[in-house]
C-alpha cells in the first residue's frame, strides 16, 4: 500500500510538471489557478488514503475481535447462543467494512486511470500547445481543450477557417484514442452585442460555431454518439471583457471532457431522503 502511495506521489509531481508547462506563457495568476487544480486532485487522493488506512484499521481489529471469540466459545463452552449472535453480527461488520475498503481502492485505481489519461492527453497535444494553437486546462474537475476564436473563425463568422480545419483534424486522431469518453464542444463569446442577419444575438454565434465544430469532427472521423455541442454566448467569462485582451480571451471554443458516470458521486440516497420511488 505504501508503494503504491509512492509511486502515486511521482506521478502527480509528473502531471504538476506538465500543466506547469502548459501554462508557459500565461500570467502568473492563472499558473497559480493550475497548481491549485493540481493540488486539489492531490488533496482528493491523500483523502482516500487516509480513508483506506482507517478502513483497514477497522478490518483488524474486527478480525482481531472475531478470534478472540471463537477462543472463547472453545474454552468456555457456555453462553454459545449469545456469543454467537454477537460473532454474527461482527461477521456482518467486517464484510461492510470489506465492502467499502474495495469500492474505495476502485475508486482510487479509477483516479489513478484518470490522471494517466490527462497526461497522455497533454503528451498528444504538445506540439498544438507549444505552438500555441491551443491549451488545455482543468475547470472544476473536468479537462477540457481550448482554441481560440483567431484559429477557428473569422469575426463575427460560424464558418470554420482552413487552419481550424487543420488544428480540429489533429484533435480528432487524438480524441479517437481514448475509449468510452464523452465529448462536448462549448461555443463561447465576449459582452460585445451581436445582430447581424445571421445571428440576432451571441447566443446564436456561439451555439452555431459549437454545432459546425462538432458536425467537422464528426466528418473526420468521431463517433456522432460521442459528441454534443453547445453555445453559452458571453455567460462564462475566463478574462475580463473591460479590455480587448480579455475578450479575445473569451471569444473561444472548449473541447470538455465529459465525467463519466462511475465518476461521479452517488446520489441514491438522495431519492430516499426526498421520498422518490
Amino acid at each position: 500500500m505504501v508503494r503504491n502511495i509512492g509511486r502515486r506521489g511521482a506521478a502527480l509531481v509528473a502531471f504538476a510538471l506538465l500543466l506547469t508547462a502548459v501554462g508557459c506563457g500565461y500570467s502568473e495568476e492563472q499558473m497559480q489557478a493550475r497548481l491549485d487544480q493540481i493540488e486539489a486532485l492531490e488533496g482528493q487522493l491523500r483523502d482516500s488514503r487516509e480513508q483506506s488506512e482507517q478502513l483497514e484499521s477497522r478490518l483488524a481489529a474486527v478480525e482481531a475481535r472475531n478470534q478472540e471469540l471463537v477462543d472463547r466459545l472453545r474454552a468456555l463452552g457456555e453462553e454459545v447462543e449469545g456469543l454467537e449472535s454477537e460473532r454474527g453480527n461482527l461477521q456482518s461488520s467486517l464484510q461492510e467494512t470489506q465492502r467499502a475498503l474495495e469500492e474505495l481502492r476502485a475508486r482510487e485505481r479509477a483516479q489513478q486511470e484518470r490522471l494517466a489519461t490527462f497526461r497522455r492527453m497533454i503528451e498528444r497535444f504538445r506540439s498544438m500547445i507549444d505552438s500555441g494553437r491551443l491549451r488545455v486546462r482543468i475547470v472544476r474537475n473536468r479537462m477540457l481543450i481550448e482554441l481560440s476564436e483567431n484559429i477557428l473563425f473569422d469575426s463575427g463568422r460560424a464558418d470554420l477557417r482552413d487552419e481550424g480545419e487543420v488544428a480540429l483534424s489533429e484533435i480528432v486522431q487524438v480524441l479517437n484514442s481514448i475509449p468510452n469518453r464523452q465529448f462536448q464542444v462549448a461555443g463561447h463569446t465576449d459582452n460585445i452585442p451581436m445582430r447581424s442577419s445571421r445571428f440576432q444575438s451571441n447566443w446564436e454565434l456561439s451555439t452555431a460555431r459549437a454545432v459546425n465544430v462538432a458536425r467537422f469532427m464528426i466528418d473526420q472521423g468521431l463517433n456522432a454518439e460521442r459528441i454534443s455541442a453547445a453555445g453559452y454566448a458571453e455567460t462564462q467569462p475566463v478574462a475580463s471583457n473591460s479590455t480587448p485582451e480579455g475578450r479575445a480571451q473569451n471569444r473561444r471554443i472548449e473541447i470538455v471532457l465529459v465525467p463519466n458516470l462511475d465518476e461521479l458521486p452517488d446520489l441514491s440516497s438522495l431519492s430516499e431522503e426526498g421520498g422518490a420511488s
